[in-house]
């Protein structure tokens, strides 16, 4: 499910949950560790034992579209050309009439580029991140959450007045981060916010290791499009597709795991 990679510096070997960390001490990379692999390293050198397998895997979608960065190679695809074509999948699916597309940073900025160039409407930067403040969706307390987005997140005034726009960003969870995304760009002059997800709606926890709210939490559980995007105060809200994903990923049949928005689970929790 969660992806691990294989790099080799000096005739000695490295692992690492991303191609980057590779680059950064000028490892070489070599190859992602394939699920039920087991890989030995010892005096002897570098071995490998399949020692489970199965007729699917179930890597990390969510991977794909937040948490890699868009220079990693993933799951044996470059990050930033997925999310591109994330982009222009929601360009085919999702066409509005604006004048600026812009990105939520730092993850919705190459779909913002993709949708971008398949719509024919410019790009800009509109929204500038402050790299110190972290993930705002895995903050402890709303207050923090709220917080978290004030000092992340900075419109350019110059950039987005009376414009209309098309924002892109990478999901919803509980929906307080998109609402105060879109409280910030009206602030800052736009004349409408279309807000734009480069993925599915998000309906059920993960169990395997990505820290998704309570089934309660989670507003596209409880709430349909229309009733979220009176809750994010959008003009318009459109969310990519689990088909539209999975063809953005050219994904083989069964290959990744979509259980947050799909609720099926590979492996069924106890």
């Amino acid at each position: 499910i969660r992806p691990l990679v294989l790099g080799e510096i000096e005739g000695e070997y490295c692992f690492a949950s991303e191609t980057p960390s590779l680059d950064l001490i000028g490892a070489t990379y070599l190859r992602e560790v394939e699920p039920g692999e087991m890989v030995v390293i010892d005096g002897n050198g570098l071995r490998s034992r399949q020692i489970s397998s199965s007729s699917f895997t179930a890597k990390c979608i969510f991977e794909t579209f937040y948490f890699g960065r868009p220079d990693s190679i993933l799951f044996g695809r470059n990050l930033h050309l997925v999310r591109k074509e994330i982009g222009k999948e929601m360009a085919r699916g999702h066409p509005i009439e604006a004048d600026l597309v812009i990105g939520v940073p730092d993850s919705g900025i190459s779909s913002a580029i993709g949708y971008a160039e398949e719509s024919g409407i410019p790009y800009d930067v509109g929204i500038v991140r402050n790299h110190y403040v972290g993930r705002t969706f895995i903050q402890p307390t709303q207050l923090d959450r709220e917080l978290g987005v004030k000092k992340k997140l900075s419109p350019i005034r110059e950039v987005i007045a009376g414009k209309r726009l098309v924002v892109i960003d990478d999901s919803i969870v509980r929906g307080t981060t998109s609402r105060k995304i879109v409280s910030l760009l009206k602030s800052g002059g736009a004349k409408t916010v279309n807000m734009l997800i480069s993925s599915p709606p998000i309906v059920s926890p993960c169990y395997y290791g990505i820290d998704i709210p309570t089934r309660e939490e989670l507003i596209s559980a409880s709430h349909t499009v229309e009733e979220t995007r009176q809750q994010i105060l959008a003009d318009y809200l459109g969310y990519l597709s689990v088909d539209g994903l999975h063809k953005a990923l050219k994904a083989e049949d069964r290959e990744f795991c979509d259980a947050c928005f799909t609720r099926n689970y590979p492996i069924k929790p106890a």
